[in-house]
């Protein structure tokens, strides 16, 4: 039976695990996303995030076809706000801050509306959501616990923006012994410099923190799992 199979990756392929493999969907929350939100309101442009939306939800159904763990991160605070520190809660235009209202709720506080993932790639169930107060999915989380239980060494990495969380998850990961590949067209940044940057970053020197590949790379790849494992 077919365990792995070979993704063709930079800078070198990367074996895909069926089993070590875990899909980590970063941060697709409409406070980031969607227009009129908290991410559009400091002035970016939102349409360079939006067209993350369809490869990510193709991406996430071949994970769930194969059989692959999907995890879910959100960036958000306690209604209290005592989990933002001063040096996070005072940055950014006077007049939009982390819990001030806005037009989904108050911004990037947990259980509001557009603290939740939009709508086309929403959580089933059984997968597992983070919630985190900082950039890193690991920080002050129960990711590290979630992976070492499912017995995960690998992660397929998605979501926004690359250059601060994503990046921020990857070289976390990548400390603690994880391979990481980027889905290059799964993530996004506001700043089309940064993304192509950010992704450059990754792959240098060897693969100084992973890998990089596109959706229609990765795909074909989790179908092939999903076939054997049939």
């Amino acid at each position: 039976m077919t365990t792995s199979v070979d993704i063709p990756a930079e800078p070198t392929p990367f074996s895909l695990s069926a089993d070590a493999t875990a899909l980590i969907v970063i941060d697709m929350q409409r406070d980031f996303i969607l227009p009129g939100g908290f991410g559009e309101s400091l002035g970016n442009d939102v349409d360079q995030l939006l067209r993350v939306v369809p490869p990510l939800a193709a991406l996430i159904a071949a994970a769930r076809e194969a059989g692959i763990m999907v995890i879910h991160t959100r960036e958000g605070h306690r209604a209290d706000l005592s989990d933002c520190p001063p040096a996070k809660l005072n940055r950014g235009a006077p007049s939009k801050r982390i819990g001030d209202p806005g037009k989904y709720g108050r911004i990037l506080i947990q259980g509001e509306y557009g603290h939740d993932i939009v709508d086309e790639l929403a959580p089933v169930d059984g997968e597992v959501v983070i919630d985190k107060p900082g950039k890193g999915a690991f920080y002050a989380t129960e990711l590290q616990d979630v992976l070492v239980g499912a017995g995960i060494t690998q992660l397929l990495v998605t979501g926004v923006t690359t250059e601060v969380c994503v990046h921020t998850t990857t070289r976390e990961a990548n400390d603690r012994g994880y391979e990481c590949l980027v889905v290059s067209d799964c993530v996004g940044s506001y700043f089309p410099e940064f993304q192509r940057v950010g992704l450059e970053m990754i792959k240098a020197q060897g693969g100084i923190f992973g890998w990089v590949a596109d959706s229609a790379a990765v795909i074909p790849a989790m179908q092939q799992l999903a076939t054997t494992a049939a």
